[in-house]
């Protein structure tokens, strides 16, 4: 396999002051985790901060871009409680994971994983199903309209797509450096993906373009030198499986805050984002200035959402759990600000652009309008949430955010984005495969 590195990436980002930083897309740190002072914005209760900030000033008249219509959440509740019980008519609601993707279809590709780690223990089993999640959420960023991969006769799109592409690629070992071991990920393996095997992975040809194959090549990399870089958390072999027995002390914990698995990954994953935003040269991924978004000292105008590593998250809470762990503190999690949830916020005319032309212009995920309009996702959807529990008679212990999102409010987006847009987004944004 051919190996190669891209050089690094210089970039101009705004900071919330409106000093301009030049910021490098650097090689991980050893070790790979965040120094203070950014520590305050890898936390799920600052990301909430931050969100509701906005979310006053939007309701307050201050916003440049958007008018918020609090009056039609009643509809998106009920349009959301419509969804989940035509999915699940007997509210058995699985989490919202990569896992959903590996079913499309109704395909047991699960079922099929299992017969083939048959014979081991339930901490290597457990350690192949976090290597394959971590790989392929990694790899989730959108696919673009005109993507496609096919199976055995059968087409997937998008998150599907995707999601069936790289489990193919895994059972192949695609991403493993032992011929003898292919059900796995490790470090050696992934620091050599290029384009080339990317494009094979995902089936991409003239006529079948994926959005952002270089930048998810490049994640790959970086990915394969932050596992290395950390044989204490990752193992010898740099696998993302070692998350395992990091997490639980070796097996010797059945408990753990689902909150302390987006922890460890936001400080042992961190260095991988390629956003370019960083604060004293500390990589902060998925996290942009807005001056709304209040705080205090260094971290003053920084929204953090991390909804890649966030995804991640509720995508391990199913292997942690068939490895006999017990998840907790579930809703510390927050929704994810992406196409789906907020695009139902926007198709739902509960997020109102004041720009008419708004939907037609292409973005980036640094404007501060697409901050501002993903904040504003994250706080509504934590005031739908009740709403669709109290209709579907619901407890939070019986129904957590994850369970709604999958229900739910991903659903939707997607339903209402398929009557309006043929399943289209509803806003342009630049994407190089590792935000979006």
């Amino acid at each position: 396999m051919q190996r190669w590195r891209s050089k690094p990436r210089s970039r101009r980002v705004t900071s919330p002051t409106g000093r301009c930083l030049t910021t490098r897309s650097s090689p991980p740190r050893k070790g790979g985790i965040l120094s203070d002072p950014a520590a305050l914005l890898r936390s799920p209760a600052t990301i909430r901060e931050r969100c509701r900030n906005i979310l006053a000033a939007v309701e307050a008249g201050q916003s440049r871009h958007f008018t918020l219509h609090r009056s039609q959440l009643d509809e998106v509740a009920r349009r959301v409680e419509q969804v989940t019980r035509r999915q699940y008519p007997e509210l058995r609601i699985p989490y919202h994971s990569r896992w959903r993707h590996f079913e499309a279809g109704g395909v047991n590709r699960r079922g099929e994983l299992e017969l083939l780690l048959e014979g081991r223990d339930a901490a290597e089993q457990a350690q192949a199903h976090i290597d394959l999640t971590v790989m392929s959420v990694l790899l989730d960023a959108g696919a673009g309209p005109d993507w496609r991969y096919d199976e055995n006769g059968t087409s997937f799109t998008r998150s599907e797509g995707l999601g069936v592409a790289t489990f193919r690629a895994f059972i192949a070992g695609a991403f493993s450096s032992d011929p003898l071991d292919p059900l796995r990920v490790d470090a050696e393996a992934l620091q050599g993906v290029d384009e080339a095997l990317l494009a094979r992975v995902f089936q991409v040809r003239d006529d079948n373009p994926l959005v952002g194959l270089s930048g998810r090549a490049t994640l790959m990399r970086r990915l394969g030198e932050t596992l290395a870089a950390q044989p204490e958390v990752f193992g010898d072999d740099g696998r993302p499986g070692g998350l395992y027995d990091t997490l639980t002390q070796r097996g010797q914990l059945d408990r753990l805050p689902a909150p302390a698995v987006l922890q460890a990954l936001l400080d042992h994953l961190g260095p991988i984002w390629l956003t370019g935003s960083s604060l004293q040269g500390t990589p902060l991924g998925d996290c942009w200035p807005h001056p709304a978004a209040g705080g205090s000292g260094l971290t003053a105008g920084w929204v953090p959402f991390h909804k890649l590593s966030q995804w991640l998250t509720y995508s391990l809470l199913e292997p942690f759990e068939w490895a006999g762990v017990t998840l907790t503190e579930l809703d510390g999690l927050t929704g994810l600000p992406e196409y789906r949830n907020g695009g139902l916020l926007l198709d739902s005319r509960v997020i109102v652009p004041r720009d008419p032309s708004f939907a037609a212009r292409t973005h980036t995920a640094a404007d501060e309008a697409i901050v501002e309009w993903r904040a504003l996702t994250v706080a509504l959807i934590d005031e739908l949430a009740p709403l669709v529990r109290e209709r579907l008679h619901k407890k939070a212990e019986e129904m957590p955010l994850a369970c709604i999102l999958e229900g739910g409010t991903w659903a939707a987006g997607r339903e209402i984005a398929k009557t309006l847009r043929e399943g289209n987004p509803p806003l342009k944004i630049e994407s190089d495969g590792t935000v979006f």
